[in-house]
């Protein structure tokens, strides 16, 4: 299951929304609020229903050095990074279509405290992983690392977490690499699925997202205009002329990239059945939603 730009698939999957919100009464305070929500990176596949995953823990590494001196609650245990603390953010099953985490949706996976400092990894243990396709075939897929040691997720730069403020991180399950398709999906040679897990992180502190609408002028034979929202829009991204994500529109017409590295880029638009359009020079802003929108011109018949 491929397409000529699934490697450069965003992050969401990987994303770190850091939010800096005033919820406690003192910056000082020797914990915060940290929060993760699950998204997905476009998965174009229209002969594919469902991408499930069970989530059933999530572990962050605490990389600050003191004195050990650490509430017991916090489900901590000693792993692998030189001795560095783990601490149980989430310990209970969870069931994710990844496919329905798509434009801006996003499942909230953990709102819980922990020692304010420093994080650098993510461990994300998932099983149960499978594959429906539109027929209602159901491919059970094996879990290469999950279920054990968990999927490693880096944080780098890491995510510092203030005392008394909060932190919000969001993971991209990117589905169109994690899923690879073992041959052609349309053809009799197609055999299932392979599981290779691709989860990914940006800070979003020094990161923006880009969002709007992709349509076109339609006139009826009364005069009557109207501007149809385009489903199946794909929108590519490039920075210095090099392809940094793809997106695809919803059944209106809208579309949504996070976690972009603030700076200047061009935006492509294509769909079958009218011509290419192109942005040059969108700015993306850290903290901060750009919004370009998109009006596509039929191909005229022949």
């Amino acid at each position: 299951m491929k397409t000529k730009l699934t490697a450069i698939f965003l992050m969401f999957m990987g994303l770190v929304f850091w939010n800096c919100t005033d919820e406690a009464s003192s910056s000082s305070s020797d914990t915060a609020r940290l929060r993760i929500q699950l998204t997905d990176a476009p998965f174009p596949y229209d002969m594919i229903s469902e991408a499930n995953v069970t989530i059933f823990k999530i572990e962050a590494r605490y990389t600050d050095d003191g004195d050990g001196d650490m509430d017991e609650g916090m489900g901590m245990d000693d792993g692998e990074g030189e001795g560095r603390p783990f601490i149980t953010l989430f310990d209970e099953e969870l069931d994710v279509n990844l496919l329905e985490l798509t434009n801006g949706v996003t499942e909230t996976l953990v709102d819980t405290e922990v020692p304010a400092g420093e994080y650098d990894l993510i461990r994300v243990y998932v099983r149960g992983v499978n594959v429906v396709t539109k027929d209602s075939t159901v491919y059970n897929l094996k879990v290469p690392s999950g279920p054990q040691t968990g999927i490693k997720v880096f944080i780098d730069p890491p995510l510092v977490v203030a005392g008394g403020l909060s932190a919000d991180l969001l993971l991209d399950f990117d589905v169109s690499r994690s899923f690879v398709a073992r041959g052609n999906i349309k053809k009799e040679s197609f055999n299932g699925f392979i599981f290779k897990p691709v989860i990914k992180v940006s800070n979003l502190t020094t990161a923006g997202t880009l969002a709007g609408n992709v349509f076109t002028t339609v006139q009826d034979s009364t005069g009557t205009i109207t501007t149809p929202g385009l489903e199946g829009a794909q929108i590519a991204l490039f920075a210095a002329d090099t392809l940094n994500t793809t997106t695809f529109t919803d059944v209106d017409g809208n579309y949504m990239v996070m976690g972009l590295d603030p700076g200047a880029y061009n935006v492509e638009v294509q769909l079958e059945g009218y011509e290419s359009q192109t942005a040059e020079g969108i700015t993306i802003v850290a903290g901060n939603k750009t919004v370009q929108d998109f009006e596509l011109v039929a191909v005229p018949e022949p």
